[in-house]
């Protein structure tokens, strides 16, 4: 992951657990051309590495990230309906390109998550908050709407409470948010480091493809019908047992040893 090092308004670390920051907390991580471009050109690039186990999401500074730039907005508001479609294009291939990493992704919520950054906390598989976070989908308050992340929205906490958050805009604290279903835990601001690196520990004690594979596993079955989910289901497991990996984790467990993959790691 070396070579995407080089980007301007992200910053990305890491090998095995990839750590993609956010990197404008002069004004609170918001999303604009460059950025957009830029998450999504390192999401793409995450998505072919095969040593990746996990990937974490976060904002240098007090926020997470506190959705559109204002100059982007402003540049927005100037375009034609059709320069508006292709905008909003280039956002939703970040967030499908987010969607397709194919290893578990995991929100660290740092501070302000509003508007699309919010949508981003919505599109992770896990997401962990500071106690001092706030969470909003505030579009409406600008005569806007949450277009291209709703879908994001509505998978993490259904339609009802997706209706609740678009139409009132309301600004949840990070507990009134896990209530809500937006994350899934709250930590003090100091333990947040401890409990992100703790999940991914535990994300690693699995086998590598395994994970892989469970991740597209839960995928699909939101996505294929009752009797293709099922046949998809029974190709699966017959694909990991054949696997060297899974023979490699049936043998450990029998001979009480640890996998090959698990070396090194605590539980």
């Amino acid at each position: 992951m070396s070579a995407q090092h080089d980007f301007e308004n992200i910053i990305v670390e890491g090998d095995v657990v990839v750590r993609v920051t956010m990197n404008r907390p002069e004004i609170h991580n918001p999303f604009d051309e460059k950025t957009i471009a830029e998450l999504t050109a390192c999401f793409q690039n995450v998505q072919k590495a095969d040593g990746v186990r996990a990937v974490v999401i976060t904002g240098a500074g007090k926020s997470f990230c506190a959705g559109g730039d204002l100059n982007w907005m402003k540049r927005m508001a100037s375009l034609s309906r059709e320069e508006n479609v292709a905008d909003a294009t280039r956002l939703s291939e970040m967030f499908e390109a987010l969607g397709d990493i194919p290893v578990p992704t995991i929100a660290r919520v740092n501070g302000a998550a509003f508007g699309g950054g919010c949508g981003l906390v919505c599109a992770c598989d896990f997401a962990i908050a500071s106690e001092s976070a706030k969470l909003a989908l505030s579009e409406v308050k600008v005569g806007l709407l949450p277009g291209v992340i709703s879908a994001y929205v509505i998978d993490r906490i259904g339609v009802k409470r997706s209706v609740q958050l678009f139409t009132t805009g309301e600004r949840l604290s990070a507990g009134r948010a896990l209530g809500m279903g937006l994350v899934d835990r709250v930590v003090p601001a100091e333990e947040l480091d401890n409990a992100v690196d703790e999940l991914a520990d535990l994300i690693m004690t699995g086998g590598p493809q395994a994970v892989r594979m469970c991740k597209r596993l839960a995928i699909m079955g939101g996505r294929l019908d009752r009797e293709a989910f099922k046949r998809y289901s029974i190709e699966a497991i017959a694909d990991a047992r054949a696997s060297e990996e899974g023979k490699e984790g049936v043998s450990a467990f029998l001979e009480k040893r640890e996998p090959a993959w698990r070396k090194g790691i605590e539980d």
